[in-house]
């Protein structure tokens, strides 16, 4: 059993997927942490240096490894759902949990994070909401379960998906 937790930058994937793995006994991993770690330099630095090209396709690339585990609970970055290929590869090795969360929260939990590359150069309103105009549909179309984050703790969202998983998984 995988399952893997897809949405955008600020919906809370990480903290989400930390207390689902502890309290299912699952292996926790996190795309760009292991991204981090295979090259010893930050997701930040790679943006600056690859751009985002460079950086998607090492975030395919660790997708691609990750997805062969099996008993995991994987967080992605909030644009791995960009690719056909990784989309199908996610559809295909898990169970998809979509957290949905709304501008607001997302400018929020992001506004004292400097390391979002993506929000780094203009208004981060604008850059949020243009990122949900382009990815929301694939989000959806990936997700076997939409869980809404609005007004809700992580606690709360991460019993959710484990109530879905223990009754359907």
């Amino acid at each position: 059993m995988n399952i893997f937790i897809v949405g955008p930058m600020g919906s809370g994937k990480s903290t989400v997927g930390k207390i689902i793995a502890n309290e299912l006994f699952l292996s926790f991993l996190d795309t760009d942490d292991e991204i981090e770690k295979g090259t010893g330099v930050t997701i930040d630095w790679i943006f600056d240096l690859e751009g985002e090209e460079g950086f998607r396709k090492r975030e395919s690339a660790i997708l691609g490894d990750l997805a062969k585990m099996n008993s995991i609970v994987l967080s992605t970055g909030g644009g791995i759902i960009l690719s056909d290929d990784n989309r199908d590869l996610l559809s295909a090795r898990g169970t998809v949990f979509y957290l949905d969360t709304p501008i607001d929260i997302q400018l929020e939990r992001t506004s004292k994070d400097k390391d979002r590359p993506l929000l780094k150069d203009g208004d981060p309103r604008k850059i949020l909401t243009d990122l949900h105009e382009k990815r929301e549909s694939l989000y959806q179309s990936v997700a076997d379960y939409v869980v809404e984050t609005s007004n809700r703790s992580s606690q709360e969202v991460a019993n959710e998906i484990i109530k879905l998983v223990k009754n359907y998984g």
